[in-house]
């Protein structure tokens, strides 16, 4: 059973932002260049990593993708109050 997981993301205001940059990923251009350029999250200056987090740490619907995806798997876009986010989950634990 995964306690907390390691993730970066990017953080868009709109679904078509967030669609456009899950095809660069699709094309190879890297996670943490694309945060550093495109999101709107101060964890963009660290290409978009929010370090390790457990349950209850974030909101709904980030915290589950977060919890159901895979280790190296780019998870989203994922819909919450601050906009949609594109998420990589680094490490789970």
């Amino acid at each position: 059973m995964v306690k907390s997981v390691n993730a970066s993301h990017i953080l868009v205001g709109n679904a078509r932002d967030a669609e456009g940059i899950m095809i660069r990923l699709s094309k190879g251009e890297e996670f943490e260049a694309l945060a550093k350029r495109f999101s709107k999250c101060p964890s963009k200056s660290k290409g978009g990593n929010l370090g390790w987090f457990g349950k209850g740490d974030m909101v709904p619907a980030f915290e589950k993708a977060c919890f159901e995806g895979q280790v190296g798997e780019v998870v989203g876009p994922v819909k919450t109050e601050f906009g949609y986010h594109i998420i990589l989950i680094n490490g789970q634990k």
